[in-house]
């Protein structure tokens, strides 16, 4: 039993690390690379081979060893779709094989911790203890990476509008739809704007603009981007004046947006009304009727 409980302790402890690995990426490669442009140009000396990390001795093949397990055990999940996944919530240095890892590490350990706090405390329903637990553990990563999904979402079609009134000043202005685009990264920031870097590098590299445009649709998964990169498409192809386009598409984004605002709030009501009655209305009954029950039973102790 010991053993049982040191193993689940050490599967915890394991699945925390990589939870906080994932979450802190993103900081840590940023930081990795102002390091890099800030010592660019110096020269050192070589003074012989360094050591890998032990995250890429150890951590990175046992991640990949767990991965390609729960692959085989799991059919239906693929790298592409998680791929997927990671781009439309903007963790693209995030490997997708760490996901599926951290899948098969937090459901181990999930079963482990339950199996042990079952058999202490409730044997009978050990099992279904440590079913639940690792079945829990196992969504957690999608859940997380759902989470992050909607997010972007969220907020790529709250930056929608600001973004394509500059794009339609710009391009009324005189620029090019990519001149539009340049100058629209140079003056903002953000996921959507994130979304146009790419998009706009892409064009560079030789991509035709209408596949960058569907790509970025793709990777956003917004109903508005969607909706904005097919108007842009079909004005192209049609030639018609992307300075109304952009200015239609604009105005339907603003509304589209202060339509969600407004259905946001009608709910609001409606969602404060559980813990209303969870929370409040016991706390309250408990003041005003307290009194009364104690002065009654008061009277039939005479």
């Amino acid at each position: 039993m010991s053993m049982l409980l040191i193993f689940a302790i050490a599967a915890i402890g394991a699945a925390v690390f990589f939870i906080a690995e994932v979450a802190t990426s993103p900081m840590r490669i940023r930081r990795e690379l102002v390091h890099r442009a800030a010592n660019y140009g110096r020269v050192r000396a070589a003074t012989g081979k360094e050591m890998p990390r032990f995250r890429e001795r150890a951590l990175d093949p046992f991640v990949g060893k767990v991965a390609s397990l729960v692959l085989r055990v799991n059919p239906r999940l693929s790298v592409e779709a998680v791929s997927a996944k990671l781009m439309a919530a903007g963790m693209r240095k995030t490997s997708p094989l760490t996901i599926i890892g951290a899948k098969g590490i937090l459901g181990i350990g999930g079963l482990v911790f339950g199996l042990v706090l079952g058999t202490t405390a409730t044997p009978k329903y050990a099992l279904f203890t440590a079913l639940g637990l690792g079945g829990m553990g196992a969504l957690l990563p999608g859940m997380y990476l759902n989470s992050r999904v909607r997010r972007r979402q969220t907020d790529v079609s709250a930056e929608l509008p600001d973004a394509l009134d500059l794009l339609s000043v710009s391009v009324e202005a005189g620029l090019g739809f990519d001149g539009a685009v340049q100058k629209l990264t140079e003056h903002m920031d953000g996921p959507l704007i994130e979304e146009f870097e790419l998009a706009l590098g892409e064009i560079r590299i030789g991509e035709s603009r209408p596949e960058a445009l569907k790509k970025m649709s793709e990777r956003s998964a917004s109903q508005e981007m969607a909706s904005f990169v097919r108007a842009i498409i079909q004005a192209d192809q049609l030639g018609i004046s992307l300075g109304r386009i952009l200015k239609v598409q604009a105005g339907d984004t603003r509304l589209k947006r202060q339509l969600l605002a407004e259905e946001k709030a009608m709910k609001a009501p409606i969602k404060m009304l559980f813990p209303t009655v969870a929370f409040i209305f016991p706390a309250m009954f408990l003041v005003v009727l307290g009194p009364a029950f104690l002065n009654l039973s008061k009277f039939f102790q005479f």
